[in-house]
């Protein structure tokens, strides 16, 4: 599909990166006029997978991870969160609420909170190759825009 603005981005797995990604983000979701809440919940979105990047797919060592954004017609945001870690062994394990591999500080709520969060999502991994966040966000239009 064909998109009317996109963006790549590529930074090190380190936490301070986290806050960038959610700055990046809310300022290129930003041409679509997202409501506070729907930003919200983007910035939520991408600091879940941006997180989950940090912590799971490069438990010991900083690694790169990948935000690419496009804007596609009728005002759908799609993100995705790329890392080339450790992937995840066991995903439909990865995607059920409560599960972490990250200690008892997390809470396993990450990929429920992106999931509830966007109009599309979807997780592919692949054990030593790294793991793909895809997530589309439909923003509603307001006041008349077209």
């Amino acid at each position: 599909m064909k998109s009317e603005n996109y963006m790549n981005l590529e930074f090190p797995s380190r936490s301070a990166n986290e806050a960038f990604a959610r700055s990046a983000i809310a300022c290129f979701a930003a041409q679509l006029d997202p409501t506070l809440d729907e930003l919200g919940d983007i910035k939520t979105a991408v600091s879940e997978a941006v997180t989950n990047c940090i912590v799971h797919a490069y438990p010991e060592t900083i690694g790169p991870v990948i935000l690419r954004a496009r804007l596609l017609p009728d005002n759908v945001l799609d993100i995705m969160v790329k890392d080339r870690g450790c992937g995840i062994a066991d995903l439909e394990q990865a995607c059920r609420p409560m599960f972490t591999t990250g200690g008892e500080e997390r809470s396993g709520m990450g990929i429920t909170i992106m999931e509830s969060f966007m109009t599309e999502f979807r997780i592919s991994s692949v054990p030593g190759k790294g793991t793909t966040v895809h997530m589309k966000r439909r923003i509603v239009r307001r006041g008349g825009k077209k």
